[in-house]
């Protein structure tokens, strides 16, 4: 019968779990990971397409989200960009730039989660799946019970993410065992998440689904320069993810549809030089016909079929606004079911920056997305989670 008294015990075989495992074990821990679902790594393997966009080569403090953003300092420069892909070279895994430094396998996710598995077997991880946790209790060292058995361990490592895709079995047990231990969980919500609208900008989305360009998304904090994708419920793509972790209810954004064009100019100019063509051929000349098409709809339907030259000075430049900064005002989110992260979570306030130990529970760990740190889209997510397993590690 395997011993049920561990140096490190570890509540998640996704990416942190994992990663954090293998180092322990590399440090002559004995370690075990618990995973509640089937299969560990789902994250992963679903992960940039099914190519996981593994880490990014320009992770730094300022592509991250949290309440304390000086937090995520010390782990990322403990356990940088540079040291997960010496790992993956070092592994023979092919990989590319995408955009942005976002680097992707060439192949598969798959070649990724193989990777992390075949260190935590070199090291003699032993990692355990369908294990449902009934209890934690700490009468001296922590003891998990759980259908599995009862496991004990000086160090109690929480990995189990946040709430994000809860088609694939997660769940807030992660804030609960911080909340059990006195700690305290900042409010949570989608992160990397489409838009939804009820106005009639719904409509629009729908007729135009599938149709992608590149645009700049802004609200009052923070700008994006990335595709926008309409869908049939409202916006999605990576300007559009990357803004949602940063908008708040009942707030409009302001989407850019020329943002390398000087709108108002390039109107006037071709008023005089396109004098006889319909503004909407013009606008063709930068833009999607059908886009177009909806916006004389929503912006000059009584001027269809006027030529150019009999367009105001106002009336071009109320259009050239709307085309530089089109306000809308998003009804919701699509919310924890698409999103690819939680924002909020375990308060870094009771965490050791260096070693993600909580300050008032000896041996008690939190790592990755279950604490209050959250990534930009392009690999940074994956980034925190090998950076702050590898702090935990590096305290054992």
């Amino acid at each position: 019968m395997k011993a049920n008294t561990y140096d490190a015990v570890i509540i998640g075989g996704g990416a942190a779990g994992l990663f954090c495992a293998s180092q322990l074990a590399q440090r002559k821990n004995t370690v075990l990971v618990l995973e509640r679902t089937s299969k560990i790594g789902k994250k992963i393997l679903m992960s940039g397409g099914g190519r996981c966009n593994f880490t990014n080569m320009y992770a730094e403090p300022e592509n991250f989200l949290s309440e304390n953003p000086h937090y995520c300092k010390s782990a990322l420069n403990g356990y940088t960009q540079w040291d997960f892909i010496e790992l993956v070279e070092r592994y023979n895994i092919p990989y590319h730039e995408k955009k942005l430094g976002q680097l992707f396998c060439d192949n598969s996710s798959k070649d990724i989660l193989d990777m992390l598995v075949a260190e935590c077997d070199a090291h003699g991880v032993e990692i355990n799946t369908q294990c449902e946790i009934s209890a934690i209790e700490k009468p001296n060292h922590y003891e998990i019970q759980s259908n599995l058995g009862v496991f004990k361990t000086p160090a109690l490592i929480v990995a189990c993410g946040g709430l994000s895709i809860p088609s694939m079995g997660v769940t807030s047990f992660g804030y609960e065992v911080a909340q059990q231990f006195g700690m305290q969980v900042l409010p949570t919500r989608p992160g990397l998440v489409p838009f939804t609208f009820s106005d009639g900008i719904k409509s629009l989305s729908n007729k135009l689904s599938g149709l992608s360009i590149d645009v700049e998304l802004s609200n009052k904090r923070q700008s994006f320069r990335e595709n926008i994708l309409f869908t049939h419920r409202g916006l999605s793509g990576p300007a559009v993810l990357q803004l949602s972790s940063y908008w708040e209810v009942c707030e409009s954004i302001s989407l850019n549809l020329l943002p390398d064009t000087s709108v108002i100019d390039w109107l006037i100019e071709s008023k005089t030089k396109q004098a006889k063509t319909r503004l909407k051929n013009v606008i063709s000349e930068k833009l999607p016909k059908n886009l177009v098409a909806e916006l004389e709809n929503l912006w000059w339907p009584t001027d269809t079929q006027t030529p150019l030259a009999e367009f105001s000075h106002q009336k071009l430049n109320d259009i050239a606004k709307n085309l530089s900064a089109w306000q809308l005002k998003p009804s919701g989110t699509e919310g924890y079911r698409t999103a690819e992260v939680t924002l909020g979570g375990v308060d870094t306030n009771g965490l050791s920056s260096k070693t993600m130990e909580s300050k008032q529970e000896n041996g008690l760990f939190f790592i990755g997305e279950v604490v209050d740190v959250t990534g930009h889209l392009g690999g940074f997510n994956f980034q925190w989670a090998w950076a702050s397993g590898y702090a935990a590690a590096q305290a054992l």
